[in-house]
Formats: C-alpha cells, sequence, structure tokens
C-alpha cells in the first residue's frame, strides 16, 4: 500500500486540526508526524519519511513563513538533500494564519522550494477557488489558492472555532488527490 507521510507543526491546535483533515483525505495510506516543541522529528519520524511514497508538509504561516520548529526541522534534512534520498516522491503542503491573506503563499512557495530542493514532485491543490459573489467560508478553497491546502483561523478563536469547515474540506480533499495519485501510478 502506497504511504502518505504527514510532517507539520502547530502552534496553537489550528494546523493539527488541518493536519488531520488531511490525514483523512489521505485514507489508510496516510500517517502524521507532529515535530515536538523544538522542532524536532523522531528517528522513526524520518525513517518514515525515507521510505514514504508522498510527503506531506505543513506549518502555520508566521512572519511571512512557516514557524522556526519546522524550518529547523528543513535544516535538519541536510543529509537527505546531500544524497536526493527523498527524489523522486509526490511532495505537497499546507498552511493555516490568522488573517485572511496572512502571507500564507509566502509559507506555500517556501514549501514548494523545499520540496524541489529535495527533487521531490509537487502536487497542486486541485481545486477551483471560491470566488464568486455568493461563495462563503464554508466553500472549499476559499482562499484561492493553488499550490497547497491554505486555512484561515481568527486569532481569537479556538482550534475546534478554526479552520473553517471549507477550510477543513480543502485538507480533506487535498489528501485524497495526493492518495488518489499514488494509487493511478
Amino acid at each position: 500500500m502506497p504511504r502518505i507521510e504527514i510532517v507539520y507543526t502547530s502552534g496553537y491546535g489550528h494546523t493539527d486540526r488541518q493536519a488531520q483533515a488531511l490525514a483523512e483525505g489521505g485514507g489508510n495510506a496516510a500517517r502524521l508526524w507532529k515535530l515536538d516543541a523544538d522542532g524536532t522529528l523522531p528517528e522513526e519520524g524520518w525513517e518514515a519519511l525515507d521510505t514514504a511514497d508522498a510527503i506531506v508538509f505543513g506549518s502555520p504561516t508566521y512572519m511571512g513563513n512557516v514557524m522556526w520548529q519546522f524550518k529547523k526541522f528543513a535544516d535538519t534534512s541536510s543529509k537527505r538533500w546531500m544524497t536526493q534520498s527523498w527524489s523522486g516522491k509526490l511532495m505537497g503542503g499546507f498552511t493555516n494564519s490568522a488573517s485572511t491573506n496572512g502571507d500564507k503563499a509566502m509559507t506555500m512557495l517556501w514549501l514548494a522550494t523545499f520540496a524541489a530542493q529535495h527533487g521531490g514532485l509537487w502536487v497542486s491543490l486541485g481545486q477551483m477557488p471560491a470566488n464568486a459573489l455568493a461563495s462563503t467560508h464554508a466553500d472549499t478553497n476559499w482562499a484561492g489558492g493553488s499550490l497547497g491546502a491554505l486555512a484561515t483561523s481568527p486569532s481569537d478563536s479556538t482550534p475546534e472555532q478554526g479552520p473553517t469547515v471549507g477550510d477543513l474540506a480543502s485538507a480533506r480533499d487535498y489528501g485524497a488527490r495526493i492518495a488518489s495519485l499514488l494509487v493511478a501510478a
């Protein structure tokens, strides 16, 4: 069975919900690896990424980029970069921020560049934007992104209040998209 390993970090729990939705979409193929508070992935997680068919990266957007724990993980992956051991794997990404824009595009570009440096094959979101007058936060891809799953969680919301139903559906559909590409391959 193909395997999707989802490695991510979350500051307050909102990105946890987005990661869980993505894993639900990926079905039995998906497994979550949350970085600890120091940005460390256990050795078992590294081994899982090394043998995965797809790797999905996730982080909240802080100050226009991934949070420092995810950057530490990325820097620690340099030995894999040197050998290109992740080359040819499907890769994708997701992010969440408090603002509608919140410079999420910068984080997504950073994640896609990180994947490209590892030789990954980036999987786009594959969802049309919900950009009609009648569109609401309950629609999928309300943020209108293309690189990966985007979510918005107001700064004063609890993880139960954000991300929105539409953002979680987008993440779920993105996980299913990645899983379907693995089955088709």
